[in-house]
This record gives structure tokens, sequence and C-alpha cells, in this order.
């Protein structure tokens, strides 16, 4: 989603990256949004509880989401549906001004700079790569 920003995650090994991508893993994407006006209870509840998406005839999974100002929350999704947050977000009548991922399961934005990039360490490959097998098995 070219207006969205945050954390990328770039890599060759396919496994991986299909591994993190498939809904049915559950893997964690945390984001930062900002909204065109304020949140009330109400909207916290609908989005937490999981929205129907009309275009796509779905609804999407329960997801953690906490309030963090009057027009911005964060959200921790497990599905990972095309554009998704922006629907949640126009199904319940508000439209996302600014979207940030911060986070894709182990991983953070912590002390990162906007637009560098680094390797992922030994340490952050493992956790992930453990986090996707451990998701992954027995689900085929």
């Amino acid at each position: 989603d070219v207006a969205s920003e945050g954390l990328l995650l770039m890599t060759n090994d396919g496994d991986l990256m299909d591994g993190i991508l498939r809904a049915r893993n559950f893997h964690e994407k945390e984001y930062i949004v900002t909204v065109n006006r304020k949140i009330d209870e109400n909207f916290v509840k609908q989005m937490r509880q999981g929205v129907y998406l009309k275009g796509l005839d779905v609804t999407t999974r329960p997801c953690k989401e906490k309030k963090i100002s009057a027009d911005t929350f964060s959200i921790i999704l497990t599905q990972g549906l095309n554009r998704q947050i922006r629907r949640m977000c126009e199904a319940c009548g508000l439209s996302v001004m600014q979207l940030k991922r911060i986070a894709i399961g182990p991983l953070t934005l912590s002390g990162l700079e906007v637009g560098a990039c680094r390797r992922l360490t030994e340490l952050e490959l493992k956790a992930l790569k453990a986090a996707v097998e451990k998701k992954g098995a027995g689900k085929k």
C-alpha cells in the first residue's frame, strides 16, 4: 500500500515469507493508525470483535486494539487481508489518514530511522524462523 509506511521485511527466503504471510499461521503485525475524526468506544469495540467487509464478503478476525489519542490507535492483526485496516475503518465510517506498521512478529522498528535499512541480527532471524515453524507446525 503506497500510502502506508513503516516496517518492511525483504528476504529471498520464500518459505519464511510464506510462513509469515499465511493468515492461517496467525502471525501478529502491529500498526499505528490515525483516522479523520475522534475514536469512540463503539469503534474500538467493533474493531476488536471483527468487522464485516462487504467488498470481500468476510468478517475480519478479532484483533487487539488500543486507543492512543483522540484520533489514533494501535492495532494488532493476525490476518493481513488486502488494505484490511483501511477497509475496516471505512466500514466503521472513518478514513485512515496515516498508517504505519511498527512490528511483524518479533521484529520492530525500534531504533531504525525513517528510510533506513539494516540486516536482521542472527538472534532476530532465529526468533522469526522459530515463530514461523511454531505457528506452521501441524497446519497443512
